[in-house]
């Protein structure tokens, strides 16, 4: 017997919704609809267009409809960190902030004018970004803030908008950094010293958590039958760890796609000095997991510079440039991918040529050359990270899955083994969308165990091994991206 699913997987680029097919404990998963994920620019500032985000959420129920099968429930997963705030009506409010506006420069210095670093990590164990909910809170007017009844970040809004629900999935909270992952609660020290009224926050319920059935009116709209709407794991990256099909121990994992997430799924958080300086974060996974990881930036910059090129009149798909990048001469120059500049939108080439000259090295010329360097420069700071989390956690780690849509990039596959000199496991690349439905699965008592879930999918997607090369020219490059990265003050 055949059970299916809905999975509502929403990207910072794109959004889809996609079916998914349990069947002897093999799942099958077919996009049904896919929309773009567009930021608005205005006056300045960046926005989500969540209204029009919606409404191609409704326009993927009513295919989904249209397919007229028995569809047992559905989820939505989503980036962390953002958030909607509704009023007395119950009405979300705009705009819908982006995480990489400006405004959150303004938001740190306030955070920081009234609680210390080394305080908001004991609290939360979350690493420093700008872009983290805590901040973009505190860069919010008090007066928008006392106007509000309430507050969602994505995943959860999408929920909501599914069953009526508002709940806050403990997944998706736990990148807010006003979430202590000790008491499992929102920091009340933060949310007070802040001036966050705590009146804002709802409930956090675990993951795999049921939240009710799909709104009567949705349902006559969409077509569709009564489904039972779950909170799964609300954030894209730990439903996309719910599905790396790993076994036993001594393993990492990198999320890869705009930004490329390593880390290791432990059983309490590490809220140690070391920790906080190394700027690793403590995130929630299924089951009251931990995932110690770093959030790191990834293909976000071969995206900037194709969509740089792209306005420029020269148009190249990603295969092209993979190729092209492939085809040019490697260990040319590199560039510190944590450098605050590559972190925003708009001008991406420019970025990288100006490190390059800044730090002596030869500006990349054509477009392969940029993409190499851009390649090539993450696989060194995947090394620098890994590294890192054996230092942390004191494990010696022997093999690293990459899942996502990045583990198609057959060239940052093996520069990344070569550079690990370690197995790289890559697959599958609807990691988010298998563990969306794993756990969906897994709360309608369809799976017995998270082991269970992880087996269904290394049973059901090609999984493929790729070994490291000679370290020719490796060990030299590690030295020299060490210094880079050390003269700038990172960690």
């Amino acid at each position: 017997m055949t059970t299916h699913y809905l999975a509502c997987d929403l990207g910072a680029e794109s959004g889809r919704l996609i079916l998914g097919s349990l069947e002897q404990d093999r799942l099958a998963l077919e996009e049904i609809h896919r929309f773009p994920n567009t930021p608005v620019k205005t006056d300045g500032a960046l926005h989500w267009n969540l209204g029009a985000l919606l409404d191609e959420l409704k326009t993927g129920l009513k295919k989904a409809a249209a397919r007229r099968l028995p569809i047992a429930s559905i989820s939505t997963d989503s980036w962390g960190v953002d958030y909607v705030l509704y009023d007395a009506d119950g009405a979300f409010m705009t705009p819908v902030f982006h995480y990489r506006d400006a405004r959150t420069a303004r938001g740190v210095a306030r955070a920081r004018s009234k609680v210390d670093w080394p305080a908001i990590f004991a609290e939360t164990g979350i690493q420093f970004m700008p872009l983290n909910t805590l901040y973009q809170l505190a860069a919010e007017p008090p007066e928008r803030l006392a106007r509000a009844s309430g507050l969602l970040l994505i995943g959860d809004v999408f929920n909501r908008f599914l069953c009526g629900r508002g709940a806050a999935e403990v997944s998706l909270a736990s990148t807010t950094q006003l979430y202590n992952p000790v008491t499992r609660t929102w920091s009340t020290r933060l949310l007070e010293a802040l001036e966050i009224p705590a009146r804002l926050f709802p409930p956090i319920v675990p993951s795999g958590s049921r939240l009710g059935t799909l709104r009567p009116e949705l349902a006559a709209e969409t077509g569709l039958e009564p489904l039972e709407v779950v909170a799964s794991c609300s954030h894209d990256t730990g439903a996309a760890v719910a599905a790396v099909p790993a076994q036993g121990r001594h393993w990492a994992y990198l999320s890869s796609g705009t930004w490329s997430l390593m880390g290791v799924e432990r059983s309490e958080p590490i809220l140690t000095d070391a920790c906080r300086e190394l700027n690793f974060t403590n995130e929630i996974g299924y089951g009251g997991t931990v995932r110690l990881l770093k959030n790191i930036i990834g293909l976000w910059l071969v995206q900037e510079c194709r969509r740089e090129w792209a306005r420029q009149g020269r148009e190249y798909d990603y295969s092209t440039l993979t190729r092209l990048a492939a085809e040019a001469p490697p260990f040319v120059s590199i560039i510190n991918p944590t450098d605050p500049r590559f972190l925003s939108p708009d001008h991406m080439p420019a970025k990288i040529a100006d490190f390059c000259r800044e730090t002596g090295q030869p500006e990349p010329s054509g477009a392969g050359a940029y993409v190499r360097c851009a390649l090539e420069s993450l696989a060194l700071l995947y090394r620098r990270t890994l590294r890192q989390i054996e230092q942390l956690t004191g494990e010696s780690l022997e093999r690293l899955h990459i899942v996502g849509g990045g583990s198609q990039n057959a060239l940052l596959n093996q520069l990344a083994a070569d550079a690990l000199q370690l197995p790289v496991l890559t697959g599958p690349v609807e990691a988010t969308a298998a563990g969306n439905i794993g756990v969906q699965a897994l709360a309608l008592g369809h799976l017995s165990s998270l082991a269970a879930a992880r087996e269904v999918v290394a049973a059901s997607f090609k999984v493929q091994t790729v070994m490291p090369q000679a370290p020719a020219g490796w060990p030299a490059m590690h030295d020299r991206f060490g210094k880079l990265v050390a003269a700038a003050g990172n960690p």
